[in-house]
């Protein structure tokens, strides 16, 4: 099976309610073509848990807490539907088709070749991939590892796919090797986040849970786009409508989840074609004007305390908190001429919102990557929380932070040890747990992983999971950097760019999915996976693997470990034989996670202790800590545009389903760029015109994208946005925030241009 023909291209605006009938007609057909007409519905009723219910392997919302059978969305069935698949990539495959002719394909056209049966290794003299044993793989692994003149010239990434036991397995290995190089996808995701919360809080994650959610009286939700990024995230939008909460959308796009939605599970509205609200507000700031609009809600509180001191609560600002008054300085400094100008929002729209925060008793905020993907990524965060803490939002039911994380196991994947910036006492517990004596140095994130494999310092990159050629910025640099490596070893259920784009040696390991079964010596395993909000819950797998010759990740990390590292004393395979033996160590080694084995076999799990949601701070003050960080100028040049790049619906991080976009309007399409219809018309663009687009880096470089199709849209003045990974290109591996060292993936400076 080859390539998919391409179809002509379509624009109709969407103006429909989310979810609904387009959902369950766009999950039937999606099932239709993957053959998986009776293996998907089942798996709608009996996924991954062990007695009913769907665990969701794709996003990292948290279950229902009211034991929703259905707490299901279209993304995630066709995320389980997408592995489920009958098509098979194997050794009659590879030989087949060649590396040069795959690199031809689309990446589209690669992944719906089907999941991947056994090891394979690439052959330089045929330029194909060809069969080999899992014993002869490790081998190889483990004596380039060996090899290697330190163990820093070997970085470890990961993706958030990854189980708990994997991932603490995986960062043992690399720890007991020698090194920290552990990046991982929160480097491109929410390490501003993590940051600006550990500052601020001493907490590198949310305080709030899903019943805080169930309580709130106002949602802010920021930079999601929650119908295709969190879509379960629907079904509290509209239980929260129902029950008078308010909740505002702060967002460049207003999405179709910021408007309506028919949930599916709710048979009532499907019947009936009911449709609820999910937004009482909806702001449009321009790309980068987060900080300032929520500058502008904390300033008009401020103000509004002189007349009324019940805008404020200084019981909890005088006893939980430092920096207030510096913090209130600022506010005062900053007039509300700037914060127009930069936020691109009329004071009346912010003052608007800051009456919804004032007369809430209880607020929630809630941000994905429109907001971290910035410079200023962690002072905007740090902005989010200096407004909670003048209304004391913190340490009470149904109002706190809330970051939005992306695939499901990211969070638990830094929980468990995936930092290349280690704490002390992380690293004395491990060595103490595990008897290893492990780096202290900081190791390589992301970005400097890509630049140090491109200067030839790092020899060996390991993937578990994602799709590293696709997901991170600056793609000719960063193939160019995985083509200099001396080995690229690439674990992954189905073929993708990361495997086509590869070092002089190369191997495809193929695991297991979350949907199969992991027999091990002991019995069927279970593996824990932690979500947006703390929450840690077993997953077991269901299905027949789709081929005998999987191997699950943990016996993966561990057949790799062993080869590396022969005179270990950590007891690698007989933690295979048995991973409650791997979470009697995490127990040990991880904190929040004693008792591990009894309590995640409680219903739900269990949910890991967050001091901050106790009021005790874990900063150099033991307060949470006021920032007084100066607006940015977000203001575009004269000619130029702020770009965003972003997912389509139809799309899961680099998997990419269909060229549609439901929500959007679009079909046949990927290569386009949506633009204000001001901005198209001064440039003399035509809807569905061909533009050229050029990116400017902040060493003054230049990259471009040719004939890409330019969308009429609903965005501000001055604002692009456009799909990854397929812009990626434009973003330079340089444009990385100095705060949190993430890729500026949301805030590109470009041109555009009718093509030539």
């Amino acid at each position: 099976m080859g390539p998919e023909p391409a179809a002509e291209p379509e624009f109709h605006p969407y103006h429909h309610p989310a979810a609904g009938w387009g959902a369950a007609k766009s999950v039937t057909r999606f099932m239709v073509r993957e053959g998986a007409v009776t293996d998907g519905p089942r798996a709608i009723m009996k996924m991954n848990h062990e007695n009913t219910g769907f665990d969701c392997p794709g996003c990292a919302w948290p279950d229902d807490t009211k034991g929703l059978h259905l707490d299901i969305c279209e993304n995630g069935i066709k995320h389980v539907t997408w592995e489920m698949t009958r098509k098979r990539v194997d050794r009659a495959f590879f030989a087949a088709h060649s590396v040069t002719e795959l690199a031809g394909w689309s990446d589209y056209d690669l992944e719906n070749q089907g999941r991947l049966t056994e090891p394979m290794v690439y052959d330089p003299e045929t330029d194909h991939y060809a069969p080999t044993s899992w014993k002869d793989a490790f081998e190889l692994v483990g004596r380039t590892l060996r090899e290697l003149d330190s163990p820093h010239q070997a970085s470890y990434y990961t993706s958030g796919r990854l189980g708990n036991e994997a991932t603490f397995l995986y960062q043992l290995m690399a720890r007991e090797l020698g090194t920290n190089n552990l990046p991982d996808c929160s480097n491109m995701c929410h390490e501003a986040s993590g940051r600006a919360l550990q500052a601020a809080l001493g907490t590198g994650k949310g305080t709030v849970d899903l019943k805080d959610w169930e309580t709130t009286d106002a949602l802010f939700i920021m930079g999601v786009n929650v119908a295709s990024n969190a879509p379960r995230m629907l079904t509290a939008l509209s239980e929260a409508y129902h029950r008078g909460a308010k909740i505002v959308h702060i967002n460049p796009l207003v999405e179709a989840g910021a408007t309506r939605a028919i949930i599916p599970h709710d048979f009532k509205d499907m019947a009936t074609f009911h449709a609820t609200r999910t937004s009482t507000l909806d702001l449009q700031p321009r790309i980068g004007g987060d900080m300032a609009l929520v500058r502008g809600m904390a300033k008009a509180i401020l103000e509004q305390s002189a007349s009324d001191p019940k805008a404020l609560d200084r019981e909890f600002i005088d006893r939980h908190t430092a920096g207030f008054d510096e913090y209130r300085a600022v506010c005062e400094a900053t007039s509300w001429e700037e914060i127009e100008r930069q936020s691109g929002i009329a004071r009346p729209g912010i003052l608007e919102a800051a009456r919804v925060y004032r007369d809430a008793d209880r607020s929630i905020v809630s941000w994905c990557l429109g907001v971290t993907q910035h410079e200023h990524g962690v002072d905007t965060v740090r902005e989010i929380v200096n407004l909670l803490l003048l209304r004391g939002n913190l340490g009470r039911e149904g109002a706190g932070p809330s970051p939005v994380r992306g695939h499901s196991n990211v969070q638990g994947n830094r929980t468990c040890g995936i930092d290349h910036r280690p704490g002390a006492e992380f690293l004395d517990r491990l060595a103490d747990v595990c008897a290893i004596d492990p780096p202290r140095e900081h190791g390589l994130d992301t970005v400097r992983t890509i630049e140090a494999m491109r200067r030839g310092e790092v020899k060996v990159f390991v993937a578990m999971g994602g799709n590293f050629a696709l997901a991170a910025p600056d793609t000719p640099h960063t193939y160019e950097a995985l083509r200099a490596c001396e080995l690229t070893v690439q674990v992954s259920t189905k073929l993708n760019r990361s495997h086509i784009v590869h070092g002089r040696r190369a191997l495809i390991l193929p695991c297991l999915g979350r949907t199969e079964k992991d027999h091990q010596r002991k019995g069927v395993q279970s593996t824990s996976v932690e979500d947006s909000m703390s929450m840690v819950h077993l997953s077991v797998g269901m299905k027949r693997p789709a081929s005998p010759h999987l191997l699950s990740e943990p016996a993966i990390v561990a057949g790799m470990a062993r080869a590396a590292l022969p005179d270990s004393e950590t007891p690698w395979e007989w933690y295979i034989e048995d991973y409650d033996r791997i979470r009697d160590t995490m127990a040990r080694a991880l904190d929040g996670f004693e008792d591990f084995n009894r309590r995640v076999r409680l219903p739900l799990g269990f949910r890991i202790r967050q001091p901050a949601r106790e009021l005790v701070f874990l900063t150099p003050s033991g307060r949470a800590e006021f920032s007084t960080a100066a607006l940015p100028d977000v203001v575009p040049a004269p000619g130029t545009l702020a770009l965003g790049t972003m997912r389509s619906h139809d799309q899961w991080n680099t998997t990419i389903y269909s060229d549609n976009d439901r929500y959007r309007g679009i079909k046949n399409l990927r290569t386009l760029v949506f633009m204000n219809e001001d901005d198209m018309r001064e440039r003399g663009i035509a809807k569905l015109g061909p533009v050229d687009i050029t990116s400017t880096a902040g060493d003054g470089s230049r990259r471009h994208l040719h004939g890409y199709l330019a969308i009429p849209y609903d965005i501000p003045r001055g604002c692009a946005a456009g799909y990854m990974p397929e812009m990626n290109v434009l973003c330079a591996l340089g444009d990385h925030s100095t705060q949190s060292d993430q890729p500026i993936m949301k805030h590109l400076k470009v041109t555009i241009t009718p093509a030539t």
